[in-house]
């Protein structure tokens, strides 16, 4: 049984000018190689904000409706933003 599958695309020109140029200078062997990679970053991407969401937005969520009280309205949020910025400035 084959481990790869072949796939047809269509790209916009520009795409595809891209992908043959990262070819010619050298940096992948074949426009199959800048396709995996693409994917392959993708990948990571997805699996990080997977991470992000798991790890601080639900942990943050559930204690915002665990203690309503801790909410900023906007403004608030907006005046914490611009303090932090200017203390670091």
């Amino acid at each position: 049984m084959r481990s790869t599958q072949q796939f047809s695309i269509t790209l916009p020109n520009e795409m595809a000018d891209l992908v043959k140029a990262k070819v010619a200078a050298g940096e992948y062997a074949t426009e199959s190689e800048v396709f995996r990679d693409g994917l392959r970053t993708l990948l990571a991407r997805d699996r990080a904000m997977e991470t992000w969401l798991r790890e601080q937005v639900v942990p943050a969520a559930l204690a915002l409706q665990a203690d309503p009280g801790r909410s900023l309205s906007t403004t608030q949020a907006r005046e914490q933003l611009a303090e932090k910025r200017r203390r670091r400035t």
